[in-house]
């Protein structure tokens, strides 16, 4: 008896350690997300503008997302590869700065006939999400996906855009041009990854409140449309 209670003692103790390592390490997971949010505030409280702080948060987001997959064991799976464009087919909502950044780039880099195309398109896109009666049931082709099913403005693509994973790419197609039940499919996100873009968005809202500007989440098409618009210049 004296062996069997040792032993059951050995397995108790090691469990009990185990518990608490995982509770500090559970503990320290949800530190990392807290200080994370903390450093981003005040980035973009440094910026002079929303649009800088966009790029910022766009930056940030990324760099500690690269971290977490170079740094935490047994990352989740991706299916998401190079001209998969699925998800680029649903609604996106895109927080304050996030828009003018991306408008201000497609001056930039876009020939006057590019931007014409790119003009047409996003009015076209607003139409067809305008007779959707719900966000989730938009299912449109984004107008900035290229012929290539390439994004022509990867780069500062929005929040959202970065945010969304997968780790079944065919589960997504269902999803996104299946039957109307396929279309209720959730599309599991890697959870650290998806955090830190949902910490983002909520920061430049928050930045934008404390700058006295209107806070709110736009639909991209129409923030974009607006943004670029003759009457906008």
């Amino acid at each position: 008896m004296a062996e069997l209670d040792e032993a059951i003692d050995t397995i108790a103790d090691s469990i009990a350690q185990t518990g608490a390592l995982t509770f500090e390490a559970s503990r320290r997971y949800d530190e990392m997300f807290q200080t994370f949010r903390r450093v981003l505030e005040d980035a973009l409280d440094a910026q002079p503008t929303m649009t800088d702080a966009a790029r910022v948060a766009m930056s940030m987001v990324d760099t500690a997302s690269r971290a977490i997959q170079s740094n935490f064991p047994n990352p989740q799976h991706r299916d998401c590869c190079d001209q998969c464009s699925a998800c680029c087919n649903l609604f996106v909502s895109v927080p304050p700065g996030v828009t003018s950044l991306i408008a201000d780039h497609i001056r930039k880099t876009f020939t006057p006939e590019q931007q014409a195309t790119l003009l047409q398109r996003l009015v076209n896109a607003a139409a067809t999400i305008e007779q959707s009666t719900t966000t989730a049931e938009v299912r449109v082709r984004c107008p900035l996906l290229g012929d290539d099913n390439r994004c022509t403005i990867y780069e500062i693509r929005p929040l959202s855009c970065r945010a969304f994973t997968s780790s079944n790419a065919r589960k997504c197609h269902r999803m996104v041009f299946g039957t109307p039940e396929e279309r209720t499919t959730t599309i599991d996100q890697d959870p650290g990854h998806y955090r830190l873009h949902i910490e983002a968005t909520d920061a430049l809202q928050q930045a934008a409140a404390r700058r006295n500007l209107n806070p709110r989440q736009k639909g991209f098409v129409h923030a974009l449309l607006d943004q670029l618009s003759p009457a906008a210049t």
